[in-house]
């Protein structure tokens, strides 16, 4: 049985017609996916090249802590620059920027953060999830209606 898909991402507004659905991407939470303290931003890379193959148009955002974490920072430091990568002021907190985008934008998000913390302010945040894994290169995503019930 496939994977069911949670509410679909708000298109891009663009003048194509045929314009990709944005989704954001935790990409501090998908950066330190792999085993060990210092972030990987070839997981960040893989999880944004899946979502493009399936269709999707994916908005990194992460805490500016991660500059500081990552492993290969002066392609980071590109990527930040040239708007790939969206970082949020320093001092405040990412998953507040994503939930709140994911909100106005009626977006989806990677990430594998339960965002438990801030359920009273965003209390749909379950539903908006996909779930991740990336293995040896390769990444699968998982996408459900609402949160599991186990």
């Amino acid at each position: 049985m496939a994977p069911s898909r949670g509410p679909e991402p708000t298109r891009r507004r663009t003048n194509d017609a045929a314009a990709r659905p944005l989704v954001l991407v935790d990409g501090s939470n998908v950066a330190h996916s792999s085993e060990g303290a210092q972030g990987h931003l070839a997981n960040i890379r893989l999880v944004c090249d899946k979502l493009r193959e399936e269709g999707y148009e994916p908005l990194v955002l992460v805490d500016a802590a991660l500059r500081h974490q990552i492993d290969n920072r002066a392609e980071y430091e590109r990527m930040v620059d040239a708007g790939s990568i969206r970082q949020a002021p320093a001092g405040t907190d990412a998953d507040y920027f994503i939930l709140s985008f994911a909100r106005e934008l009626d977006a989806s998000i990677v990430s594998n953060d339960r965002f438990r913390d801030r359920q009273k302010a965003f209390p749909d945040a379950a539903n908006r999830l996909i779930r991740y894994m990336v293995v040896k290169g390769e990444v699968v995503l998982e996408r459900r209606t609402g949160p599991r019930h186990d």
